[in-house]
């Protein structure tokens, strides 16, 4: 229910970048937090609902080129994860042999 009136408030008042919302004013409005509102997201994305991004907030994407724009955005922020996972797994290494693996 609350992912439909997320979508539901994306949609009526947030079509195109130009328009785009910040997570905080949309949690406020829709009385959730900052990670019930991501998985929501998330959850909606995954249904093929194009919802966009950008570094100031939320929208629903009115052009494949918005889309494409959360893509990218998304795809940097992966390449970031997977580079500290594999610092993470180099540090490792200082545990071998002593107190740790």
């Amino acid at each position: 229910m609350r992912k439909e009136q997320l979508c539901v408030y994306l949609y009526k008042n947030c079509r195109g970048k130009k328009k785009c919302v910040s997570a905080r004013t949309i949690q406020a409005d829709l009385h959730m937090s900052e990670n019930e509102l991501r998985k929501h997201v998330n959850r909606l994305r995954r249904e093929c609902i194009p919802i966009g991004s950008s570094s100031n907030g939320y929208y629903f994407a009115e052009t494949a080129a918005e889309v494409y724009d959360t893509i990218k955005n998304l795809r940097r922020i992966r390449d970031g994860i997977d580079a500290a996972i594999t610092g993470l797994e180099c540090s490792m290494i200082s545990f071998r042999g002593g107190d740790g693996v």
